[in-house]
């Protein structure tokens, strides 16, 4: 593979706030996208509530359609970092421009790349100069080997903080949005020590299926959870098919923590 990074055991654990990613089961539960300080800071008392570690909150949405809601942009980082304040939890939100990382850093506590920037190699630098830990989204049609070659750009540039995501890949199965491949799990586990959690929401994209691909993906050995979680999903300005409203996560919660993994 030509792996120089990904397939070293790493030496330090990686910790955000109270929550050792690799060893705890970490949930990051938030809306698709930060739609008002109300959304977002109501949301957040809930899933904290509920235990989630992590607030999902998300301003920058690269969308397939230009005129699908394209998030708040850095007027939606203001929010955000009113919300953090307030409830005193961490925040992981996406970046897409590469002139975005340094504003962005000052608010988040974890930096998100999407799917769509997985193999946006200047954007790849350009956090790996960070010390943020970076969620990296598998691509859309990627392979494994593509994958981790991702997260080498990362690593090669001194942030050994990469957590890798699976959210579902294209086949040609259309009951689903995409479809998650949970086997990904314990072989990135085989090839590398860097924590793998997964995103059942993006693969589902329908509520009613996350809660059985997110018990799934505990069960397989994920070290986490990344959910789409919406006060009112019917009006959500973006997926709103596939956001659990508060009391479906509060279910499935209950479900996840009575699991024996």
């Amino acid at each position: 593979m030509g792996l120089k990074f990904t397939l070293k055991k790493r030496e330090k654990d990686m910790n955000i706030g109270n929550v050792k990613i690799g060893k705890d089961f970490v949930i990051i539960a938030g809306p698709c996208a930060v739609e008002s300080i109300e959304q977002l800071l109501n949301t957040a008392l809930y899933v904290k509530a509920c235990g989630a570690h992590l607030l999902r909150a998300m301003v920058f949405k690269p969308r397939t359609s230009p005129y699908s809601f394209q998030g708040l942009g850095i007027d939606g980082l203001k929010i955000v970092e009113e919300v953090r304040e307030k409830i005193g939890m961490p925040v992981v939100t996406e970046v897409v421009d590469p002139r975005d990382v340094e504003q962005v850093c000052e608010v988040a506590d974890v930096i998100q790349l999407g799917a769509r920037n997985m193999q946006n190699y200047a954007l790849l630098r350009e956090v790996g100069r960070t010390s943020k830990p970076v969620i990296l989204k598998r691509g859309l049609s990627a392979t494994i080997e593509e994958w981790l070659n991702a997260a080498e750009y990362i690593l090669s540039e001194g942030n050994e903080n990469v957590i890798l995501c699976e959210r579902g890949i294209r086949t040609f199965i259309t009951e689903t949005r995409f479809t998650l491949d949970l086997s990904s799990v314990p072989i990135l586990k085989k090839l590398t020590s860097l924590p793998v959690i997964v995103d059942p929401s993006h693969a589902a994209g329908a509520s009613d299926l996350v809660k059985p691909l997110a018990k799934a993906s505990k069960v397989v050995g994920s070290d986490g959870l990344i959910v789409e979680v919406h006060p009112d999903p019917q009006h959500a300005l973006s997926d709103n098919k596939q956001q659990l409203n508060f009391d479906m996560f509060k279910q499935l919660m209950l479900e996840l923590n009575e699991l024996k993994c």
